[in-house]
C-alpha cells in the first residue's frame, strides 16, 4: 500500500502531548482532523511521542492509503488548518515499508537553558531559565557517563515490563548562537521522561549539588528514586529523527 511520510514541526506550549487523547487538544488529534478530509480511515504513525509542553523541529509521521492523493495540495491544506502551532514542512510519498516509528535509527533531542539572574519572557516557551551561572565543563564530565548502550532505569518513567537498556550515541552541552545552554544527546530511542531526566541530574551538576562522578552511579543504580525528578517540558525539542538512506 503507498505510504506516505510528513515532517512536521510544532511548538506543543497548548497541547497535552503529542499521543491522541479524549478530551484534550494534541498534536495527533489537529493533524489527524485535518488529514482525515482527504484520506478515509486514517491510521498515523509516529517516529516519537512527546509530553505535554515539548516542542518539535523534526518529527516525523507516516501513513498508508490506496487512495489517490495530491501531496501539494495536502500540505498546503492541512497547513492551513494546522498552522500556525503545527507546520508540516514536507509531505513524500515513499517506500511502501517505511514506517515511522520501527524504520527509525536513532532521535536526536535539544534542551535549552537560561542560566543568568533575570528571566527572559520571550524566551518562556522554550527554555528553562535556571537563575545561576552553571558549570559546563563540570555537566559535560558528567554527562560523558551517559555514553554507550546501559541500563537507564534510574532516568526512566516505568512503563510495564518495556527495557530501560537505550544506546547513547551522542551527548554534550554547548553554549548556543543565542546565549542559551544547548544540551544535545542522541539515541536509538529514548524511554518515557528519559532526557528531562537526564538534564534534571546534569543542571545539579552545574549548580554543585552533586559531582560528575555521581552521574555514574546514579546510572548503574538502576533504581528511578536516586534521580532528581525531571526538567521541564518547555525546554525541550525533538531536533531531528534519522532513518537507513535506503527506506
Amino acid at each position: 500500500m503507498p505510504t506516505y511520510r510528513l515532517d512536521i514541526a510544532y511548538d506543543g506550549a497548548e497541547f497535552h502531548g503529542y499521543a491522541k487523547q479524549p478530551n484534550v487538544r494534541t498534536v495527533q488529534g489537529d493533524l489527524e482532523q485535518a488529514l482525515g478530509r482527504f484520506v478515509p480511515e486514517l491510521e498515523t504513525f509516529v517516529a516519537g511521542r512527546t509530553d505535554k509542553g515539548v516542542h518539535a523541529a523534526g518529527q516525523v509521521v507516516s501513513f498508508a492509503t490506496d487512495d489517490p492523493i495530491d501531496v501539494d495540495e495536502i500540505q498546503r491544506s492541512v497547513n492551513r488548518q494546522v498552522g500556525p502551532r503545527i507546520a508540516v514542512r514536507a509531505l513524500s510519498l515513499v517506500g511502501d515499508e517505511f514506517h515511522a516509528r520501527f524504520s527509525a535509527t536513532g532521535r536526536r533531542y535539544v534542551y535549552r537553558i537560561l542560566d543568568t539572574l533575570v528571566h527572559d519572557p520571550m524566551l518562556r516557551r522554550t527554555s528553562w531559565h535556571v537563575p545561576v551561572p552553571l558549570d559546563i565543563e563540570a555537566m559535560n564530565a558528567g554527562a560523558d557517563h551517559l555514553l554507550g548502550e546501559q541500563d537507564f532505569a534510574s532516568f526512566c518513567r516505568k512503563s510495564g515490563d518495556r527495557s530501560t537498556i537505550r544506546l547513547v550515541r551522542a551527548v554534550a552541552w554547548r553554549r548556543g548562537p543565542d546565549g542559551l545552554l544547548w544540551f544535545e544527546i542522541e539515541a536509538s530511542s529514548f524511554c518515557h521522561q528519559m532526557v528531562r531526566s537526564v538534564v534534571a541530574v546534569l543542571v545539579d551538576v552545574g549548580r554543585g549539588k552533586l559531582l560528575p562522578d555521581d552521574v555514574r552511579r546514579i546510572l548503574r543504580a538502576r533504581d528511578r528514586t536516586t534521580g532528581r525528578g525531571v526538567a521541564p517540558p518547555h525546554g525541550l525539542t525533538l531536533a531531528a529523527v534519522s532513518y537507513d538512506p535506503t527506506t
